[in-house]
């Protein structure tokens, strides 16, 4: 493929399938999906983060960082992130500010959450339970500007 898996370059949703195994099971398979909302980029991501799917996932998260808007990582649906998976995160989040912008993670998933405060990530990427709390830190954030 010459898009990279890329369905197209920037439709109001993408859809990128990693295979974490090489292969199409679903219990391994990382789907990324991107909507652009007004005012910020939502990025929903299902299935396992892993050494084997982190590369796509940063590749995806570093190109949409480049535009300088902000994004927001839903990871409600992630069965499975490691060291690899959050060191994606912040180095969008670092790209994301150096073009002006920020990435916020939004997850219910409390273990997902705690992994975070645990390894003093969430300093650097901030993480809330829901988008509507996204979205209020985001018009206080707005605000203080």
């Amino acid at each position: 493929m010459t898009d990279g898996g890329w369905a197209a370059t920037r439709p109001e949703t993408a859809l990128l399938m990693l295979a974490a195994h090489g292969g199409p099971d679903e219990d391994d398979a990382l789907s990324v999906r991107v909507r652009h909302e007004p005012g910020y980029v939502l990025i929903t991501v299902a299935g396992e983060v892993d050494f084997a799917s982190a590369a796509g996932l940063r590749e995806r998260l570093f190109t949409l960082a480049k535009a300088g808007r902000p994004l927001v990582a839903d990871l409600d649906r992630v069965s499975f992130i490691d060291a690899a998976g959050l060191g994606v995160l912040v180095g969008a989040a670092r790209q994301a500010a150096a073009h002006g912008a920020g990435l916020r993670v939004v997850c219910a998933r409390r273990r997902v959450r705690r992994l975070f405060g645990l390894t003093h990530l969430d300093q650097a990427v901030p993480v809330a339970e829901s988008l509507a709390e996204v979205q209020v830190a985001a018009g206080a954030d707005a605000e203080a500007v």
